[in-house]
This record gives structure tokens, C-alpha cells and sequence, in this order.
């Protein structure tokens, strides 16, 4: 917070903090937005073309970072966020509002990556693993007051403001970053050429749109109405079409043998996505654990994902001190994640204290603080200057598909598990949060390949 850094400090919080807002807000204020604008049938909508142009984008912003710098990629970022939440505040019908959901996320993907951009040039490597400690703090404030404020807004004043209020701040913190970024500039050895990064961003809508498909039709799989109205063979081949789609896709947007953990960057962008995919998969499920296995309130409920945000909290500011080489947190963070997990699968099994399923769930939340920052503050170290953008969007990439595959994943094992007459019992709740923690272990063993020589970069930046 010197006066040469505050400005940017505080932008860059502010960007983290509005993000995180609004994706806390949007959940909570969207059944009334559903309800308002009559849009339940198109509920799910809402979030997957958030995430269809968020992927897109990303893609799309790697590279453009790369070859013009950070500063292009971030104002369009900027324009796109503030035009998609004012069309979904002023929105009139729930296809404006999708529109606008799909706008903003584009926004987002333009903006994150070069966020990271940004931290490569402007700070020095010893402050920046503790900037990504702060951005988790940055996250935990909007996990606390984000719900409640938006249910506020949403019950006693206008569902609206919940996108309004965010565009001034979003524009406030560009403004605050723009003394110390306008300076920055394209690196000067040249990444790759716009052929390849127009075949990068095709690829990335490539990518989204497979996701969505593939999410959709395992989603319609395990919903009665929709197989009465699509036959469950064409809802098969419907996502089958789209997992191809992701699978050729997303090795060419990855680094290079990442799905082999080739040594350094590659293994280190696979244990993040491995993380997201553990880790926000069993999330969803840890309230419904303690209200279905329980009997807790869901504000009681809600608690145990605050530990979790804590905990990721604590384990951020932890990994910044560098109490252990930085790769070895890829090793120690998954692990604890996976065996937090476990141990909440034992607890449910047992049907013991509820504080001890919190406990665990606040443990594997440290775990993921201390690895989750580990693997941004890596990719910025491992990559040589022209390729920040090209590798900060493939981590983003990685956690995204991370995130939405352990999710949607879950929601279709535990939506195929229900019966009419019952809901799963325990041993299927353990079983959903034990398959998840596998992918958390199999993420520390990747861990175990993240060092690499400290002159592989040296001798890239100087080639």
C-alpha cells in the first residue's frame, strides 16, 4: 500500500470484489428475477451463458494481452461488464436479462486475464503471491454480506440495484489503476502471431459452447419433463456431441502435454483445475448435507461455507509467507482438500456433530487458499513475458472447467439418485463427496510435478 502501488492495490481489490458481488448477488436475487420477469423455465439459463461467454472470452483475452498489452483487453472487459449490467438491471423481459447475463460474463473473461497481465509487469515477484492472499480476502467480505444485502435489495427495495450499484465501482477501480497501467505496453518479444490468436479464440467458443451443451443435456437427462418432451437417446447423443467438443478443444488451449503433467507450468495448471472441480463440486452439497442429514436451518446451514471462505482466506495470507517452497504447496493443499473431504464423507456417514462437517469443510477450505494462490502466483513465474496472457488464460480456463465440471457432474449423480419416493440417504452423499475428493488427491500427486528449474523462464525471456 506505498503510494506507488496503492492506486492499483486498491483497483484491482475493487475489481475482485465486485466480481465476486455479483456472482453472490445474482444468486440470491434470481428467484425474484425469475419470478419478475416470468423467466423459471429459462432459470438455468441465466448462469451457463454467464459462463459460455466468460470461457469464450477468456480464451480470446490470452493471447490479445499478449500481442497489444494488458490495457485493450481490460477497457473492453470494463465496457462489456458495465453494458451487460445495466441491460440486466433495466431489463424488460427475462431474454434482455439472459442477453445481459451473457454480456457481463464476456466482460469478466475479458477483464480477469488481464488483471493478471497486470501483476506480471507492475509488481515486483515478492509482493505478488501476497496481492493473491488479498484477493481471497477479497472474495470472503461479498461471500458474508453479498446474499444478505441482495435479498434486502430484492425483498424490500428493487432486485435492480443489485446490478446498478456495481457498474460505478467497476468504473472507479479502472479509474484508480489507470495512472500506473497506462504505461504498460505489449511485451517485446512477440508471443504469437494474430492467426494464432484468432485460432485461440475460436477455439474458446468452441469450448463454451460444448460445456453448455454437454451441461444441458446431463442436466435434461435426470429431469422428467424435459426427457417426456426430447428422447433420452437424443439428449445422449446431444451430450456426447458436446464433451467432444470439449475434448478436442481444450488440450490445444492448455499448455502443451498438460494432460500428460509434463513438469512445471502444464502439471500446475492441471491441479487447479483439478481443485475447482473437488472443491465446488462437494460446496453445493454441504448445505443441502447439513439441512436434509442434519435438520439445520439454512442460515445455520450457510455457515459452513463461511468457514470455508475463511479458512481459504487463511490459507492464502499462509502460502504468502513462504513457509515452504512454493511448489510444495501443490502437494499440501490438495491433500488436506482430499482428506477434508473424506472426512466430511465419514461425518456424514455417521451421522455425527455437524461442527466436526464444518470443521473439515473450513479445513479443506485453507487447503485450497494455500494452493489456489500457489498456482497464480506459479503461472505468472514460470511464464516468460509474452506469454502471461496465453497461460493466465489457460489457468482461468482450467478453473472454470474445473468448476463447472465437478458442479454439473454432482447436480446429475445426485439429480439421477433421487427417487419419487425418497431422497438419497447418507451412503449417496458420501458417496457424491468421496468420488469428488479422489479428483483432490489425484491434484496433489499432479502437485508433485509443478517444480521446475528457476532458469527455464530466464532463458525464455532472454530468447
Amino acid at each position: 500500500m506505498s503510494r506507488t502501488y496503492r492506486g492499483l492495490v486498491i483497483g484491482l481489490l475493487a475489481i475482485v470484489t465486485c466480481s465476486a458481488f455479483e456472482a453472490m448477488a445474482v444468486t440470491t436475487a434470481m428467484p425474484v428475477v425469475a419470478a419478475n420477469l416470468g423467466g423459471q423455465r429459462s432459470y438455468g439459463l441465466a448462469f451457463s451463458l454467464y459462463l459460455t461467454a466468460s470461457l469464450a472470452a477468456t480464451a480470446a483475452a490470452g493471447p490479445w494481452s499478449d500481442r497489444a498489452g494488458p490495457r485493450p483487453s481490460l477497457l473492453t472487459g470494463l465496457l462489456l461488464m458495465s453494458a451487460g449490467l445495466l441491460l440486466c438491471g433495466g431489463a424488460w423481459d427475462f431474454t434482455a436479462f439472459m442477453f445481459g447475463r451473457m454480456v457481463s460474463g464476456a466482460g469478466a473473461g475479458f477483464m480477469i486475464v488481464p488483471v493478471y497481465v497486470i501483476i506480471g509487469q507492475a509488481l515486483p515477484p515478492a509482493l505478488q503471491p501476497v496481492l493473491f492472499g488479498w484477493f481471497s480476502a477479497a472474495w470472503v467480505v461479498p461471500s458474508l454480506v453479498g446474499p444478505y444485502v441482495s435479498g434486502l435489495l430484492a425483498e424490500h427495495g428493487s432486485w435492480r440495484w443489485a446490478f446498478f450499484g456495481v457498474v460505478p465501482i467497476v468504473v472507479a477501480a479502472v479509474l484508480l489503476m489507470w495512472p500506473r497501467i497506462k504505461a504498460l505496453g505489449a511485451p517485446r518479444a512477440k508471443s504469437m502471431a494474430a492467426g494464432e490468436g484468432r485460432r485461440r479464440a475460436l477455439l474458446g467458443g468452441a469450448l463454451a459452447v460444448g460445456v453448455a451443451v454437454a451441461q444441458w443435456a446431463a442436466q435434461s437427462l435426470a429431469d422428467p419433463q424435459i426427457r417426456d418432451a426430447v428422447t433420452p437417446a437424443a439428449l445422449a447423443l446431444l451430450g456426447v456431441a458436446g464433451l467432444a467438443a470439449v475434448v478436442l478443444t481444450i488440450p490445444r488451449l492448455l499448455p502443451a502435454n498438460a494432460f500428460r503433467l509434463a513438469r512445471g507450468l502444464p502439471s500446475v495448471v492441471v491441479v487447479r483445475g483439478l481443485l475447482t472441480l473437488a472443491f465446488f463440486g462437494a460446496e453445493a452439497f454441504v448445505p443441502l448435507m447439513l439441512v436434509d442429514r442434519f435438520g439445520l436451518e439454512p442460515s445455520t446451514a450457510g455457515l459452513a461455507l463461511t468457514g470455508g471462505a475463511l479458512g481459504w482466506t487463511i490459507g492464502s495470507f499462509a502460502q504468502a509467507k513462504g513457509w515452504l517452497p512454493r511448489p510444495a504447496f501443490l502437494i499440501v493443499g490438495p491433500a488436506m482438500v482430499g482428506g477434508a473431504m473424506g472426512g466430511v464423507a465419514l461425518v456424514v456417514l455417521a451421522h455425527a456433530a455437524p461442527l466436526l462437517l464444518a470443521s473439515a469443510w473450513a479445513v479443506a477450505g485453507i487447503g485450497m487458499g494455500l494452493a489456489t494462490s500457489t498456482t497464480s502466483v506459479l503461472v505468472l513465474e514460470l511464464s516468460a513475458a509474452a506469454e502471461r496472457g496465453r497461460n493466465s488464460a489457460s489457468l482461468q480456463l482450467a478453473d472454470m472447467l474445473g468448476g463447472v465440471i465437478g458442479t454439473a457432474g454432482a447436480g446429475t449423480l445426485y439429480s439421477l439418485m433421487l427417487t419419487p419416493d425418497r431422497a438419497p440417504g447418507p451412503g449417496a452423499f458420501a458417496l457424491l463427496v468421496g468420488v469428488l475428493a479422489v479428483s483432490a488427491l489425484v491434484g496433489a500427486a499432479a502437485g508433485s510435478r509443478t517444480s521446475t528449474p528457476s532458469s527455464a523462464v530466464h532463458e525464455a525471456d532472454r530468447a
